[in-house]
This record gives C-alpha cells, structure tokens and sequence, in this order.
C-alpha cells in the first residue's frame, strides 16, 4: 500500500509522518494528579508497547502533576485539554510533549493564539482533535469536522504554527472513514486515527477496526489508538494486532491457526490460547527485522501440512500427536502436551540467527 506522504513531526522522541512507522498511543485511564496510580498505569503501557501516552488536564493539579509524571516514564506526553486555554498553557510549562486542542470547546482566537505562542517557544506540536459529538453547527457532520478542522489550522498558521497534527473521530466507521478521506487530500498534516466513544468492548473493537484499517490500507494514518472501555493495555494489544495484520509493523511472530472442525483430534484451542498466552510474555514478541516469523498450528490433515509447510515453523496434528515442520521440511513427531513449549524454543532459536 502507499501510504499519504505527510509532514514529519516529533513527539518528543518519536517523530510521526513521512515514512515514520505509523505509531502507538493510548490514554491513561486515572486522575492525572493522581501519579501513585497513573505512573504505574504508564509504565504498563510502555511495556504492552503503547509509543505516546495521552493524560485528561481537568486542572492545575493535573497540569502540575505532568512534570512528576515525566520524570518517570520513557514515552512522550500529551495534555488532553477542553474548554479551558490556560491549561495548555500550564501543561505546556510543566513539560508536555504535545497538547490537544479541541475546536469545539476551545475557539476564541485569542486563547489559540497563546497556546500556540508557547508552544512554539518549547517547540511542540499541537494536535488539533476534533469529536463529531463537539463539533458547533447543524448539518453534515463530516462536513462539519473537515470546515472547523482546516479553519482551526489557517488561523496557527497565520500565527506561524505549523507544527499540527490532525483527527476527525466519530463514533460510527462510516463516519470515521469519510472525514479522514475528506481532510487527507486538504493538507499535508499527520493524521492521528481514532473511532470516538466506541461503545461495548468487543463492538468498538471490531468498529476501531474496520474504520482505521479501511483508513490504513488507502495510507492514511500517521498514529492511532484503539478507543475501548476497557483496560488500556487492551487499546494497544488490538492496535498491535491490527498493524501487524496489515503488514505495517512487525512485532514478532505471526501465528496461523485453523478454526478446528470435525477432524480434528487434539485441543488445538486450548493450544493456540497457551501459545498466545506465552508469547504475550517472552522475548518472542520483540520486534525483528524484516519479515514477521510465520509459524503454523493446524488442527488435521486436510489443510494442515500444506500450511506447516509454507510457514517457518509449523505443526500440523493428527491423533495426539503432531509433525514439526520447519521451512517446509517435515523434522519430527512430537506429542501434543508438549507441543507449545517446542513452538516457543524454536520461535527463539529462529529470532537468534
């Protein structure tokens, strides 16, 4: 896929844009001045693999607590800010690495103007993220998101503010997809990818889903985060999955599984949800360079060897027991109790060469 050519912009360390890996971002889910807790929550992130993190700023507190907070963590820092423009100016000063702006509560000219000033002076970006819910107007939402969106950048760049990054969320994908496709060809600005208040789990999920994909795979889309009502660690691991699925980013093996039917003869569920389970903590899921490691677990015979054969590493099961197959040279039996932990040492001994 081609991807939009768009400006590149840092945040903090991690520049966005051009051909920049489409980044990670999540959102920390307790009271930003409450940093016993938020801290803890972050550094969790940065482990699941979340690249920039976003904190509410509901009030000074919050803002204050942004230096603390940024003294102990690795990843960049974003100030979430609405309806008040002196918040940005104080979590701007207390070391923020980019702040939010949204033009539906924050639209004096003046007010934008001095945000824009002071972010200016500590050169960072200002990310100017609009919600279907808070857009002013009647009429064609999308419309509506794409006029406040590019009215909102002409006035920074009147100002000499140039350093935007762009989102248009709604909270339907149809509505997502069109307002993102709409803003792409009106400017050259990042685009921070997002569904807005997705609603249950596993609904919003398959939402975020089909909307950003659709997005990606037309090459829109600089940064994204899957918004769920649930644990954040679970915003980055579908955002993970859905990079890797679409050939974007490489954060290790890409497993192949069969859906089991009839034929089959061992647990292969139980199977693929150790495996899973096992790699989500070892040093398999770390990234490699070039092609992601296939690897292969098949329930039978029917489809099972030809799909073994064609991965890295592969097993196809038959009664109990399975056959190893390694870049498509069948190796050995192995029973189907031990059949992960073989899996696991020799997705290692691969990522070592």
């Amino acid at each position: 896929m081609k991807r939009r050519r768009a400006r590149v912009i840092r945040i903090g360390q991690v520049p966005i844009g051009g051909e920049y890996p489409v980044a990670i971002q999540s959102m920390a889910k307790a009271k930003t001045s409450d940093v016993r807790r938020v801290i803890p929550q972050i550094r969790a992130l940065e482990t699941a693999g979340c690249e920039i993190i976003r904190v509410a700023v509901r009030d000074t507190a919050d803002a204050n607590a942004i230096a603390r907070i940024k003294k102990e963590i690795s990843i960049p820092l974003v100030a979430d800010i609405h309806f008040d423009y002196r918040l940005a100016l104080a979590a701007i000063a207390s070391g923020s690495d980019k702040i939010r702006l949204n033009p539906g509560n924050i639209f004096k000219p003046a007010h934008i103007r001095e945000v824009a000033a002071a972010a200016l002076d500590k050169g960072i970006p200002i990310r100017v993220g609009l919600n279907s819910g808070s857009v002013r107007g009647s009429g064609d939402t999308v419309k509506l998101m794409v006029t406040a969106a590019l009215a909102y950048v002409r006035q920074l760049e009147r100002w000499g503010f140039h350093d935007i990054v762009l989102s248009l969320k709604a909270n339907d994908a149809g509505g997502t997809i069109a307002a993102y496709r709409a803003i792409a060809g009106r400017c050259d600005y990042p685009l921070h990818l997002g569904v807005t208040a997705t609603g249950l789990p596993f609904e919003g999920m398959i939402k975020s889903c089909v909307a950003l994909g659709s997005l990606l795979i037309d090459g829109i889309g600089d940064t994204i985060r899957i918004s769920l009502t649930d644990r954040p660690q679970h915003e980055v691991r579908v955002a993970r999955a859905l990079l890797s699925s679409l050939g974007l980013r490489n954060f290790g093996p890409s497993i192949i599984s069969c859906p089991t039917c009839g034929r089959c003869e061992v647990d292969l569920i139980s199977i693929v949800r150790d495996l899973e389970r096992r790699l989500s903590g070892s040093q398999a899921q770390s990234t490699r360079r070039g092609r992601p490691l296939t690897v292969a677990v098949m329930g039978c015979v029917v489809n099972g060897p030809g799909e073994a054969r064609h991965a890295d590493i592969g097993i196809a099961f038959g009664r109990g027991t399975g056959l190893l197959f390694k870049k498509g040279r069948p190796v050995r039996k192995v029973a189907a109790k031990d059949s992960v932990t073989i899996l696991l040492d020799e997705i290692r001994a691969s990522e070592r060469r």
